[in-house]
């Protein structure tokens, strides 16, 4: 299969990127991806992303940017970016990719446990979260040609540490439940899903 990754420099990119590529072929893409440049929060970055990559059977999605901060600096500015990046970011992927993805294809986008389980200084994380969650649940009844799509919805992950304090009590995220989140989303044949790996 040909994966595309999105997302691809990251923590979770980095290690699905090394995962996947055993078996399949792997294209990397992100801001300064080696591979193919984009950057999600340009719908015309994407467009040309995927006309560079051309048909492709499976696309991953591990970039969301958001805006991390305390409550009293949310505006519309600083909210946007988790409109514009983790949300439309992601949405755009699938409305664009589309149509160039091959029949039976799918396409895996990330969101979280804020989306249920909000934390201080996450708000702007919680709301991108789940409005991708409500766009995956309605894209499945409607995308054409037994395309699929799923999110994967991890707690924080094991190789983020720096992200432990944020959340109190929670047990990390190994990188192979993760993975394997991952895997049942690409491989399987379940469509409109939000994926738990924990």
């Amino acid at each position: 299969m040909k994966i595309v990754i999105v997302g691809a420099s990251g923590t979770m990119g980095t290690y699905l990127s090394k995962a996947f590529e055993k078996e399949h072929e792997v294209i990397r893409a992100d801001r300064n991806s080696s591979d193919v440049q984009v950057d999600i929060t340009s719908p015309a970055a994407i467009e040309k992303m995927y006309k560079e990559i051309g048909q492709f059977d499976a696309l991953i999605c591990t970039a969301g940017p958001t805006y991390v901060g305390p409550w009293k600096n949310l505006n519309e500015e600083t909210f946007r970016v988790g409109v514009e990046g983790k949300m439309m970011g992601q949405i755009n992927l699938v409305l664009i990719g589309q149509h160039y993805i091959k029949p039976k294809g799918s396409f895996t986008l990330i969101t979280g446990a804020l989306t249920h389980e909000p934390q201080k200084n996450f708000a702007n994380a919680s709301a991108a979260n789940a409005a991708v969650e409500g766009f995956v649940r309605a894209a499945a009844i409607e995308l054409e040609n037994g395309i699929r799509i799923n999110a994967v919805s991890p707690t924080v992950i094991e190789n983020s540490p720096q992200y432990f304090p944020f959340f109190p009590g929670e047990m990390p995220v190994t990188m192979k439940q993760l993975e394997f989140g991952f895997r049942k989303s690409v491989f399987g044949a379940n469509t409109g899903q939000i994926i738990k790996p924990y």
